[in-house]
């Protein structure tokens, strides 16, 4: 009987990321028991520190646990402020359609750290996401990291104004994300072009 059940985990854990599954769920368990931030704009932190498993090669955090790590943050982030619950009664889901990360520092085994999440902008399709990790030894922003959240069957200002009960106007939009919006709709071109496809396909 045991060796059936150590059998049954070994190819539970070879065939999926369970780690990640319980991870993320935790994590929406915990932020729906921390109480709701109201206001939407707000920026959220979550805590976290280096561990063994979080390391690579060079003894620092992986630069794909970053990632990882911003995914859960997001889980909590839009579970805390109301966008999941929001887009779910209008019908509507998010996807992630981009995201660009400058690792600036590396964050140490055992290195303490803040995850801080806010909404930089929105437009007719997408919400727009800044992360950064930022070092509790010193303040350091140690990462930064753009996320572009795609809204499928409905938009941005839609799931606001529902959630908030009112109109939410759009923050202006800085410099340097605009130019990668712009990236993002070049390359997107460039791809469909190169793929022979029309330009209402992405």
């Amino acid at each position: 009987m045991l060796l059936w059940i150590l059998s049954g985990s070994l190819l539970l854990f070879g065939s999926f990321d369970v780690w990640y599954f319980l991870r993320a769920t935790w994590m929406v368990i915990k932020s729906w028991f921390q109480g709701p931030v109201r206001d939407v704009m707000a920026e959220q932190v979550v805590h976290g520190r280096v561990l063994l498993h979080d390391l690579d090669f060079m003894c620092h955090m992986n630069n794909a646990r970053y990632l990882r790590e911003c995914d859960f943050a997001r889980y909590a982030y839009c579970t805390r402020n109301g966008l999941f619950l929001a887009a779910r009664a209008l019908d509507a889901s998010m996807l992630i359609g981009a995201t660009t990360i400058r690792y600036r520092r590396s964050l140490a085994f055992g290195e303490a750290f803040e995850l801080r999440t806010r909404i930089v902008a929105w437009d007719e399709k997408s919400f727009y996401l800044e992360q950064r990790f930022v070092s509790k030894t010193d303040g350091f922003v140690s990462a930064i990291m753009l996320c572009r959240q795609n809204v499928i069957r409905g938009n941005p200002q839609r799931i606001l104004d529902h959630l908030c009960k009112r109109k939410v106007d759009c923050p202006e939009i800085s410099e340097d994300l605009q130019h990668w919006i712009r990236f993002i709709s070049a390359s997107s071109q460039a791809l469909r072009a190169e793929s022979g496809l029309d330009d209402k396909t992405k």
